[in-house]
């Protein structure tokens, strides 16, 4: 019983995380524009995401434009793209081996080797993904922290992190949460 609450705690957890892998691939909102000057009035806000950059005139414009080619990407934001994309593809892979996982344990008591496995891949697929979404997410936070308390830096190039970056965050965290859970009752 205690191992059926966890698989359905688990997927649920493994749900929330893959809706928020999404989210936060797709939302614009990676490095956000730093206000560091003393001036009170803002007439823009930039939002620089995996896809697109976006312009937010006084709150009420907000202009968004895709990157055109893919080839002048930096290469650190090629990579984070590509490990973005794999790990939304991964955590929907993870998403349905732990609905079977819960549905064969569910209808089945005979075969115990066929729902370990289940539950074993679910288990691991979940973690696999946590890790694919936290790289990308922490070294982009690193890299606007480093930037931010550099002094060679322009105060207009300084970001701040954006909301995709807390989402990847509690993604992650529901992922390995998940994945944890379904490791656990595999053993």
């Amino acid at each position: 019983m205690a191992c059926c609450v966890l698989q359905i705690t688990g997927l649920i957890f493994g749900g929330v995380g893959m809706v928020g892998t999404l989210a936060a691939t797709a939302m614009p909102q990676w490095r956000v524009s730093a206000y560091v000057d003393g001036n009170i009035v803002v007439f823009e806000t930039i939002w620089e995401g995996l896809w697109m950059d976006c312009i937010s005139q006084l709150g009420i414009r907000l202009q968004c434009k895709f990157y055109d080619s893919v080839l002048a990407l930096p290469p650190p934001l090629e990579a984070f793209r590509a490990l973005m994309c794999v790990a939304v593809g991964l955590s929907v892979l993870s998403f349905l081996t732990a609905i079977a996982g819960v549905k064969y344990t569910q209808r089945s008591q005979e075969g115990p080797q066929a729902i370990s496995i289940f539950i074993l891949a679910a288990g691991v697929a979940f973690l696999l993904t946590g890790t694919l979404v936290l790289i990308p997410v922490s070294w982009t936070g690193a890299g606007i922290i480093r930037d931010f308390y550099d002094p060679e830096v322009p105060a207009p190039l300084k970001r701040e992190l954006g909301a995709a970056l807390y989402v990847g965050w509690g993604s992650t965290a529901l992922l390995l949460a998940a994945g944890a859970m379904y490791c656990h009752c595999w053993c």
